[in-house]
């Protein structure tokens, strides 16, 4: 009871003991009770500090997330308002993907010039062969072998006249559009007929296969010509390139056929006209009226007329489309201002 009572007296503030024990404790209630409300206060203040602190990161924050908004909006140019570092970031990376796309796209290697090239090459041989033949299957050439000395007579009485006569009619019927009654129709002095049943039909399929030759032939030049002239706007030095390996591809073949020719003429005269002839079709007696007119000679002269021809053309193409240093250097020179305008019209679009 006593101690209730000094507690009592203490709640209204009258000290009534003077204990030790009930001052000291007094005295470290009142220092735990000022102890705390300074810690608090200390707190308080750290509070204070961290909130001001966090304020400041917060306006740096937001302008450094202002200065990238604007610069992304400079270099995007169509960044929405309010669209962040995100819709920045993702422009940049399509310019990126933009200006990949367009080194690759100068950098490559153009796959239908060069499908071009190569296909010139390839028709170059053909075109220069059926132009060939198609200069030796003239009167001209036949004149010239029936006057040339040492070209052998007719030893079963054809005439000069005669043979040029009648040469000519061959000649012009394997050129022409006529039937073969063109042929079948001629007579000698005698009244007979002048050609064969066999004769005439070995000269309609001459006339089919010189014909097939001669079209391909100019549907090859045509589309030649066609991918020359693409070339020549779209890859610099495409058409030299293109001529000179077809002149190598013509030369290397022509000397193969030649090498095959010299060593074994009357071989490779039969497999010739086996390729383009039924058998039995093509083979006649000396004295009938195609053997007198066209004797092996004549044969002989028109290939090597033909080979020498083509050899020309092809030596002509060689001097004009041999990659010389000077060539080379103004073909890259003037790809590279190509493929500069090409670059500048990627960028522009």
């Amino acid at each position: 009871m006593a101690h209730t009572d000094r507690t009592r007296s203490n709640e209204t503030g009258t000290p009534v003991s003077e204990d030790p024990r009930v001052d000291g404790i007094d005295d470290a209630a009142v220092d735990d009770t000022t102890g705390s409300d300074d810690d608090a206060t200390d707190d308080s203040a750290t509070d204070d500090d961290a909130s001001d602190d966090t304020a400041t990161y917060d306006d740096a924050y937001d302008d450094d997330a202002s200065d990238d908004a604007a610069a992304h909006h400079d270099t995007a140019g169509s960044t929405a308002v309010g669209g962040g570092p995100v819709a920045g970031r993702k422009a940049d990376r399509d310019a990126v993907r933009r200006a990949a796309v367009r080194d690759h796209a100068v950098a490559a290697k153009p796959a239908f010039p060069r499908f071009l090239q190569m296909v010139v090459a390839l028709f170059f041989p053909v075109i220069v062969v059926a132009a060939a033949v198609r200069a030796v299957a003239t009167s001209s050439f036949l004149w010239f072998e029936y006057h040339r000395p040492g070209f052998p007579a007719d030893r079963f009485g054809f005439s000069l006249e005669e043979r040029m006569t009648y040469g000519s009619y061959a000649l012009d019927y394997v050129l022409n559009l006529a039937p073969p009654q063109y042929l079948g129709g001629l007579v000698t002095s005698d009244g007979e007929s002048l050609f064969l049943d066999s004769e005439v039909g070995h000269m309609a399929d001459v006339k089919g296969v010189l014909g097939i030759g001669f079209l391909l032939g100019l549907v090859l030049f045509v589309l030649a010509v066609l991918a020359c002239v693409y070339l020549a706007r779209r890859y610099r030095g495409g058409v030299r390139r293109a001529l000179f390996a077809g002149a190598v591809l013509t030369l290397v073949g022509g000397a193969a056929l030649a090498v095959l020719a010299v060593l074994a003429w009357e071989a490779f005269f039969t497999q010739v006209h086996a390729v383009f002839f039924p058998d039995g079709t093509w083979t006649f007696r000396v004295d009938d009226t195609l053997i007198r007119l066209f004797p092996e000679q004549f044969w002989l002269d028109s290939a090597l007329t033909v080979g020498i021809l083509v050899l020309g053309a092809t030596i002509l193409t060689l001097i004009v489309s041999w990659p010389t240093r000077a060539r080379r250097e103004r073909s890259i020179l003037a790809q590279e201002e190509e493929y500069t305008r090409f670059r500048e019209a990627l960028e522009n679009s």
